[in-house]
């Protein structure tokens, strides 16, 4: 049963600097400087997303923010909390998220997980690499297939990104705690760092000049996707060892790029012999 203390209730937005920050839908101003971020809470809601926060032993859970239901399950499937949650309804939830946010009873605020850099990487497996992939919706379903298929880690661009938080948390599903987020600041240059560590990268565009199931995939293997509409920039396609397209037998002859991610992944896993 739940303490006095956990059943505490408060009835609106708390004022102050405690206040738990808005995931950037609608409230607080999102942070679109990378150099900036770290900084503040990364907020989590969603069942799947703050259970995998609860269970990652590298994420440190600030506060953590539970309807009663919500509170009554986590004890029931033994969840431990990592710090004393506070009792809400789940009208303040939704005040902190926006009416959209399928929230399910959960909210966290938590420090973003420890900077890895490419040096990092380990020299086998796949890893993505996202080339200005803005939209959060996208990239955390991307997050999802590469925790799906075992992917090593996803590189993104500090610019042109969005912040793994709020949105992207909840699209991943809890992945965003499996799989380690490299953020840098030059994409051509970090290619040509993996390149120089042993990663074949594959660049991934409609234009490209041979079929992907046609490439001699080895690993560690790095699959570039750039942004729809957009595809690669210029200098990514150029430093990319190779670009290579999938071919469609139906009409439309090109997917959403996390769609597009999935399939690349699956091809990339059964010719690596990582699908046993």
């Amino acid at each position: 049963m739940p303490s006095r203390d956990q059943k505490q209730r408060f009835r609106g937005p708390r004022k102050g600097p405690n206040r738990p920050p808005q995931d950037g839908r609608g409230g607080s101003p999102a942070r679109r400087n990378r150099d900036d971020r770290g900084n503040g809470p990364v907020i989590l809601y969603g069942w799947h997303t703050v259970t995998a926060a609860l269970a990652n032993p590298r994420r440190q859970i600030r506060s953590l923010f539970v309807t009663e239901n919500a509170l009554r399950r986590l004890t029931e499937e033994n969840i431990a909390l990592k710090v004393t949650p506070e009792v809400v309804r789940p009208s303040v939830i939704d005040q902190r998220l926006g009416p959209d946010a399928v929230h399910q009873g959960l909210l966290a605020e938590a420090d973003p997980l420890p900077v890895l850099d490419i040096s990092d990487l380990p020299k086998d497996g796949i890893v993505l690499v996202l080339d200005q992939i803005t939209d959060p919706h996208n990239v955390g379903a991307i997050l999802r297939s590469a925790a799906a298929f075992a992917a090593t880690a996803v590189v993104t661009t500090a610019r042109h990104s969005p912040e793994a938080t709020g949105v992207l948390a909840k699209s991943a599903s809890g992945a965003l705690e499996l799989v380690p987020v490299i953020t840098v600041q030059n994409l051509a240059r970090a290619l040509a760092e993996m390149k120089e560590i042993g990663f074949l990268t594959v660049g991934l565009d409609s234009e490209g000049s041979v079929n992907l199931g046609a490439v001699e995939l080895q690993a560690p293997l790095a699959l570039v996707l750039g942004a729809e509409g957009k595809g690669l920039r210029q200098l990514t396609r150029d430093t990319c060892s190779v670009v290579a397209r999938m071919d469609m037998p139906g009409d439309i002859k090109s997917l959403n790029v996390s769609n597009a991610t999935a399939l690349a992944l699956y091809i990339g896993a059964t010719r690596l012999g990582l699908m046993t």
